[in-house]
């Protein structure tokens, strides 16, 4: 219905589109570009664009894994359009203050070694705390794949931040 409600061009109901969804679009940018004020301009670009071509949605049904979609293209581009993505060192390596924000600062590492569609499911859940079964219509999937595929990524960070030495618990 809101969906709907938005092709008649209901401003208010775009609204509660827009805030249903915007930091779930934010964090899948994120999970692309690696850079937090990039993944918000992304976000903003995709709803500016679901605005747009709000028509061409079949079914309703399809919206969220079909704002994802988009919102995955956008950052794609903006990548492009971009010379060099900055990597994720949100905590430098010079004001360590203690053992966890080393132990925060290798784990991000290992997560953004993953695969994107691996990094954007890790960021999803743990950073923007989605249920599952939100992700879920966002990326098009069940619910028991949801699970299935952050059991096994999180078996992949394990890996690798073993491989990196790391000790932390």
């Amino acid at each position: 219905q809101i969906v709907e409600a938005a092709q008649i061009g209901r401003l208010e109901c775009f609204a509660a589109l827009y805030k249903r969804y915007y930091s779930s679009m934010a964090a899948l940018a994120y999970s692309i570009l690696a850079d937090s004020h990039l993944a918000e301009d992304a976000a903003q670009e995709t709803f500016a664009i679901v605005c747009r071509d709000l028509h061409y949605l079949k079914n309703k049904d399809k919206f969220p894994a079909w704002l994802a979609g988009i919102c995955r293209n956008t950052a794609r581009q903006m990548q492009r359009d971009k010379a060099k993505v900055v990597p994720l060192n949100e905590v430098s390596a010079n004001t360590y203050e203690n053992d966890s924000s080393r132990d925060l600062d290798s784990i991000r590492q290992a997560v953004w070694k993953l695969k994107a569609r691996n990094r954007e499911l890790i960021i999803l859940r743990y950073s923007d705390n989605l249920p599952y079964d939100r992700i879920a219509s966002l990326l098009g999937i069940s619910t028991q794949a949801v699970n299935g595929r952050l059991i096994r990524v999180k078996r992949k960070i394990e890996k690798i931040l073993k491989r990196n030495g790391f000790t932390g618990g």
